[in-house]
């Protein structure tokens, strides 16, 4: 099922994301459709808040990256815990599915180490580096009610203010479904 992707200033991006209980929602059924909805938007990350559902479950699909390093990184995160990031800040231009047409330059740490269940609830503990850090880090933002552009500047913030709100209003021509958060 492909869901509509939640816009700029809808209440549910700003909320942190609820635990999932195990047996509580058909994750692999979720997942599913994650990866079916951000395949059509052509994404590389997508969070449940971004379709409306308040949990803590993010995929990320970094296989259709022209990067050999990403060949293998398709993965469901349920109930993630960042335990440690490190290293020193570097800046990578970032765009989201929520906030589509407007991209930035976003300043994060290229190490960090998680916790999480994936789609049959096995217990992972990882690290990952670089690409696959920064996307991870993306989307658990999406999960604590944090997105890219909460890191900018005030200055940057004005500069886009108006990009924002047509956003948030749908007044925007992407290729995939949309749930405006304003009309």
């Amino acid at each position: 099922m492909i869901y509509p992707i939640y816009m700029y200033g809808n209440p549910i991006l700003k909320k942190k994301a609820l635990l999932v209980k195990k047996d509580e929602l058909d994750i692999n059924k979720l997942s599913e459709d994650m990866f079916e909805t951000m395949k059509l938007a052509d994404g590389i990350g997508l969070a449940a808040p971004q379709i409306g559902k308040p949990f803590r479950v993010f995929v990320v699909d970094g296989t259709t990256l022209n990067d050999p390093n990403m060949s293998d990184f398709k993965k469901v995160f349920v109930n993630p815990k960042i335990l440690n990031e490190d290293g020193k800040l570097w800046e990578f231009e970032e765009g989201c599915l929520s906030i589509p047409l407007i991209k930035e330059i976003i300043k994060r740490k290229p190490k960090l180490e998680i916790e999480y269940f994936d789609e049959s609830w096995n217990h992972h503990k990882e690290v990952f580096d670089g690409m696959k850090a920064r996307i991870i880090q993306h989307e658990y933002d999406h999960i604590e009610g944090i997105l890219f552009t909460d890191y900018l500047t005030s200055f940057k913030k004005k500069l886009i203010k108006n990009k924002l709100l047509r956003i948030s209003k749908g007044l925007i021509d992407v290729d995939y479904k949309i749930f405006p958060a304003k009309k």
